[in-house]
């Protein structure tokens, strides 16, 4: 069907119209944006700031806690969050600092729940108080108990399972599991979760992680008493390192596997120094937990229904550890 030039030019005008119009409603102006929360220049929310403390159970200078604040950091600039960040490797000073933070009246709280007994009540009493809560990392199975929103980590029993089922598959028989922290159920469930799956013998470890030389010298002996051993997995990247000089000063043929990543560890891949890694995505977990809290404030969204957010476990190898480096180096990965 053909038009005619003056009927052309009508259609053409009245489109434009409504072009104009609906480019009116949608994008600036009326009750429909006035509801919404925006984005600002540079991707920034162009919503009231919120304060959102992080209280987690780890001890200065751990590089995998630096990832997890990395990601909450790259999170609060993009939220228009202000993150209060605070640390206790002790369970009743954790809990005090979750105290603080309801003094403070913050507008959300994220917690670690490694030692979940001694977290219970500040995270109730939070809760009480209108704060909501999300747990990252650990003790995903009593967040929702304590009346956290969500949780984001992975869950450590899988986790240590697939460790068990790598070290089958590297035909290893007999493996050391080398708990950094006393009382932490996460770690506890990783070693459990290994020998669920491992068709060899695996023993526990004890050691105190803060104390680097400990940890060696206890690898070390443990190595030196026992020949047999032809894994070690270590909890932690930073343990890692230490159990690579203790393998060495005993003379042990035994591999390294790992849990969690850091720039070390995936140069230590490179070079076979240690088999493998499990990666958790710690960078994830800071991340979505400030997303969560800024989305609930905003939406009351709730990430996962109600149910643990996996992010991880991944087996890493020196496959993949070249794609990683630049990653790893910049404290994302």
């Amino acid at each position: 069907m053909r038009y005619s030039r003056m009927a052309r030019t009508t259609v053409v005008f009245a489109a434009a119209v409504l072009a104009v119009s609906l480019a009116g409603c949608s994008d600036s102006g009326g009750k429909d944006s006035e509801d919404k929360p925006e984005t600002g220049g540079g991707g920034k929310a162009n919503t009231a700031e919120m304060t959102i403390a992080m209280v987690t159970h780890s001890g200065q200078g751990d590089t995998f806690w630096d990832i997890v604040k990395n990601g909450a950091e790259t999170a609060s600039a993009k939220d228009n969050v202000k993150l209060l960040y605070t640390n206790d490797d002790k369970a009743d000073g954790q809990a005090q600092l979750v105290e603080q933070a309801i003094n403070q009246k913050v507008d959300g709280i994220i917690v670690t729940l490694a030692k979940p007994d001694a977290m219970k009540a500040a995270v109730q009493k939070a809760v009480a108080a209108g704060i909501p809560v999300v747990s990252i990392n650990s003790g995903s199975q009593f967040s929702k108990e304590f009346g956290a929103l969500a949780h984001f980590g992975q869950e450590e029993g899988v986790a240590g399972e697939a460790v068990g089922e790598q070290l089958n598959k590297d035909g290893r028989k007999k493996a050391v599991c080398v708990i950094h922290e006393q009382g932490n159920v996460s770690l506890e469930e990783r070693c459990a979760g290994v020998a669920k799956t491992f068709s060899g013998e695996v023993e526990n470890l004890q050691v105190e992680g803060t104390d680097r030389p400990g940890v060696e010298a206890a690898v070390e002996a443990k190595l030196t008493a026992s020949k047999d051993i032809d894994a070690v997995v270590t909890l932690n990247a930073d343990i890692a390192s230490a159990s690579i000089k203790a393998k060495e000063a005993a003379g042990s043929g035994a591999e390294v596997a790992t849990f969690d990543l850091n720039s070390d560890v995936v140069a230590r891949m490179e070079k076979k120094e240690v088999a493998f890694a499990v990666d958790q995505q710690p960078y994830l977990q800071g991340y979505l937990a400030v997303d969560e809290l800024w989305l609930y404030k905003q939406n009351l969204n709730i990430i996962g229904g109600g149910r643990p957010v996996l992010t991880g476990p991944a087996i890493v190898t020196a496959e993949q550890a070249p794609d990683l480096k630049k990653l790893t180096d910049n404290a994302t990965r």
